[in-house]
């Protein structure tokens, strides 16, 4: 019997399988599309085909990076922004040092005439005889103080130069009698290098001189500045004040307008006890070169009350000003002795009158005083050094008053917050 008939029996049954397989996957595309499936709900996950590949997503980039280093970055753009303040601020201030200083020297005269001001006015004096009284007789004290040490200085000029000549020839036998065995010819070289360097430089001592005259220009400019900023701040200072408040924002106004008085009351504190401190300091050193026998004892004592004024630099160089002229004059022991006196003295000072005359109020620390000090003097040269510690003291006492100040108000802000919620949750008696 021939085989074929089964061949196609089966080929029938594979095709007939394969037609009914068709219909059953017809039969449910038709059932996707006429029932769509339901949305997923939130959090379940999504079936993909078979063929796609699930990539994960990226993260934030703000969250990938560590949060120290965030936090450094904020810190850090925010600090370079403040440098930048600060630098064109002070390229600011240099363009314009000559009036920054004239102001600035108004403001500490000021306050120093300020008081008497306010005492005439309370005797019945007007406001403009009161000021013109007081800045007339300032400025004509302050003018009698400078022509005094100049006369002082003129008159003992050729004296002081016969002492200071016969100071080093008894120098140069002491250090050829000392232990150092120092000889003659080393004496005689160091001399003639000081001679050369002279010569050599007698092209820049030229133009030295020659710049003395605009520095001259420059600080007759500067007295005629701050002669009129002082006579305008006297006269109309609360006005100049308010005006100066107007320039504040709203929200801010407040906290400024009571910094001020505080920071005026610091100020005045700080130039009067200096002024006091000052005049002890020339007083009693004074009387010391003077008992000494050392010349000029005088323009000595009032170069150490100006120079107090510049602090720790300022009485280390007048110091150093009466040893020097103490030893080429009148030898090494009274120049010991001077330097025992200047050192007493300022023991004192320093212990005893800053604390008891300037107080609490324009305590400033140590380190800060060098570094004000230091950093005044690398902006605007002695000017600088004068004004970095009452400068500093001013923001020292503004700081505190404004961080004191936005406490209390923060605080009146929660009570009033706590007074102002309903008591719907007091529980029943």
């Amino acid at each position: 019997m021939s085989r074929v008939p089964g061949w196609l029996g089966r080929l029938g049954a594979g095709l007939t399988e394969m037609g009914e397989r068709l219909d059953e996957r017809r039969a449910e595309v038709e059932k996707e599309h006429a029932e769509p499936a339901p949305e997923p709900a939130a959090g379940d996950a999504v079936p993909l085909p078979d063929h796609v590949t699930v990539v994960p997503a990226r993260p934030d980039p703000a969250q990938a990076v560590p949060w120290g280093v965030r936090v450094a970055a904020e810190a850090g753009w925010r600090v370079l922004v403040l440098a930048g303040t600060v630098w064109v601020l002070m390229r600011v201030i240099s363009a314009v040092q000559l009036v920054v200083l004239a102001f600035v020297a108004a403001l500490l005269i000021t306050a120093l005439m300020q008081p008497t001001v306010a005492r005439l006015r309370r005797y019945g004096l007007p406001r403009g005889p009161a000021t013109a009284l007081t800045a007339i007789l300032g400025f004509v004290i302050m003018g009698l103080i400078g022509w005094f040490v100049t006369w002082q200085v003129m008159e003992n000029i050729d004296t002081l130069s016969n002492q200071i000549q016969d100071g080093i020839d008894e120098l140069r036998k002491w250090l050829l009698n000392s232990p150092f065995h120092v000889t003659d010819k080393q004496i005689n070289q160091i001399a003639k290098n000081l001679r050369d360097a002279i010569g050599a430089n007698t092209d820049q001592i030229t133009s030295a001189g020659l710049e003395g005259v605009t520095v001259v220009v420059e600080a007759l400019t500067g007295i005629l500045l701050t002669v009129f900023s002082t006579l305008f701040l006297l006269y109309d200072g609360r006005r100049i004040w308010e005006w100066t408040l107007k320039l504040v924002p709203a929200a801010a106004r407040p906290g400024v307008a009571g910094a001020g008085p505080r920071a005026w009351r610091t100020l005045t504190a700080y130039v009067r006890g200096t002024v006091i401190v000052a005049l002890i300091d020339a007083i009693f050193i004074g009387l010391g070169i003077y008992f000494l026998n050392v010349p000029m004892a005088v323009p000595l004592a009032v170069f150490i009350f100006l120079f107090a004024f510049v602090p720790l630099v300022g009485a280390v160089v007048s110091g150093a000003l009466a040893v020097v002229v103490a030893l080429v004059t009148q030898g090494v022991f009274t120049a010991v002795m001077v330097l025992v006196v200047v050192l007493a003295v300022q023991q004192i000072e320093g212990h005893v009158l800053q604390p008891f005359i300037l107080g609490r109020a324009v305590r400033v620390h140590p380190l800060a005083v060098v570094l004000s000090v230091a950093a005044g003097g690398m902006i605007a040269g002695i000017g600088g050094a004068v004004v970095a510690v009452p400068l500093v003291a001013v923001t020292n006492t503004v700081v505190g008053y404004l961080r004191a100040y936005s406490v209390s108000t923060r605080a009146r802000g929660e009570s009033r917050e706590s007074s102002a919620q309903p008591a719907d949750s007091v529980p029943e008696q």
